[in-house]
């Protein structure tokens, strides 16, 4: 590990700081709605804005680098995410805020699948699963530290909108002066959504029902918040024990993946998100409680989405990884544009546990399908388990299944 930190420690110090922009101005906006009068369906359709432009920016994005070049898309992109963040509350109007949405999540995504595919550039095989790992961590990290920076100013004003936007800045200087050279971008012939299914058709229920469930989590975590009464320093621990629970519990599900039928784990782990969240819309919680399903929701749905990508891999050729990781992130974030929009929808008719009850019905689906598919085909012969966050792009996913099929060729020779 102190190898791969001596050699990626300015990318990996540039992805902290992109997340602490991006957490900052993801439950910024959703307090800031919220006081502003935005109605619930309209915080869920600016929070479902974001994953549509990500969604477009996941498939853009190497077209786009292969025609200008890494360090002018990067630096173009960083220039417009500082730009909107200054824009926000410039322009309070829902249907501004999800115009910039959907701006600000497609530059993301081109800056997240830039930054990932340089940290897999400096990774060799023998390095590459504690590289994956050190970015997960980092992700996490910036995430929950984002969280931390809300009670350094007033939602109401302008100084936390500025702070993102200055760290978004800064985060392009140690990825921009990196020594390390810009990979290149192979073109990738797709496979087609009737394939993959045939492949894993759990897979790909589950990568769209966990888009769903992610967005829905963190994208309408501040207007539950704001909706139940918390205060602001409340709400920044709700949302900072989500990814607390995904950070805690990666590694011991992991574990026990490695070891276990991962149809079985994503059975389990799927009930019992759904109990949990269940109670949770149906018994009043004080805010000890709230944060401990906070932290069960994000112990679950992080762990799952790297469950379903370790699943998927156990049936692919190494041929077939390139084309699956693409095909796999597109039904996770066409699943994520849906998820605010359901949650908001839910909020709006029975009230704020309404967020919980929609996470708790995509929990049990995702549950029933998972048992019924192990009643069609026995388990393959599984790969390695590495944890991914619901952000990685194509590059990271198309890295964990190469890893996995070469640990996954080992184990049957």
């Amino acid at each position: 590990m102190i190898t791969v930190l001596r050699q990626s420690w300015p990318l990996l110090l540039g992805v902290m700081l992109l997340m602490l922009g991006n957490g900052v101005q993801g439950s910024l906006l959703g307090i800031r709605g919220a006081s502003e009068g935005f109605s619930t369906f309209h915080l869920s359709i600016v929070m479902s804005a974001y994953f549509l432009g990500f969604l477009a920016g996941a498939n853009l994005a190497a077209p786009m680098i292969r025609r200008v070049g890494h360090v002018r898309v990067f630096s173009a992109m960083g220039s417009v995410i500082s730009a909107v963040l200054i824009l926000y509350p410039m322009l309070v109007e829902w249907q501004a805020w999800a115009l910039m949405r959907v701006l600000i999540g497609f530059c993301f995504s081109v800056v997240y699948i830039t930054a990932e595919s340089w940290l897999n550039n400096t990774a060799t095989n023998e390095t590459r699963g504690q590289t994956l790992s050190a970015y997960m961590i980092v992700q996490m990290l910036g995430i929950i530290a984002a969280q931390g920076l809300l009670g350094f100013g007033d939602p109401s004003g302008y100084g936390l909108f500025i702070i993102p936007s200055i760290l978004v800045s800064l985060s392009f200087l140690p990825l921009l002066l990196a020594t390390v050279p810009a990979p290149t971008f192979d073109r990738t012939n797709p496979m087609s959504f009737a394939a993959l299914f045939a492949i894993s058709p759990l897979g790909c229920a589950g990568m769209l029902l966990t888009g769903g469930v992610f967005s829905a989590m963190f994208g309408m975590a501040a207007v539950y918040g704001a909706l139940m009464g918390m205060s602001v320093g409340q709400i920044a621990g709700f949302v900072a024990a989500m990814y607390i629970g995904g950070l805690v519990l990666q590694y011991p599900v992991g574990w026990a993946s490695d070891r276990l039928d991962r149809r079985a784990m994503i059975l389990w782990m799927s009930l019992a998100g759904a109990v949990v969240m269940v109670l949770a819309a149906a018994v009043p919680l004080p805010y000890a409680l709230e944060l401990l399903v906070a932290g069960a929701l994000g112990g679950v749905i992080n762990p799952l989405y790297s469950l379903l990508i370790s699943h998927t891999n156990d049936y692919l050729s190494k041929e077939q990884m390139p084309s699956a990781s693409a095909g796999l992130i597109f039904l996770n974030g066409f699943g994520a544009i849906f998820g605010p929009l359901l949650a908001g929808w839910a909020m709006g008719f029975i009230g704020p546990k309404g967020y919980f009850l929609v996470i708790g019905f995509c929990f049990a689906g995702l549950g029933g399908y998972a048992a019924w598919r192990m009643s069609r085909r026995a388990a393959p012969v599984q790969g390695s388990y590495a944890g991914l966050s619901p952000t990685a792009s194509t590059v990271a996913v198309e890295a964990v299944l190469e890893r996995a099929e070469t640990d996954r060729s080992g184990a049957k020779q």
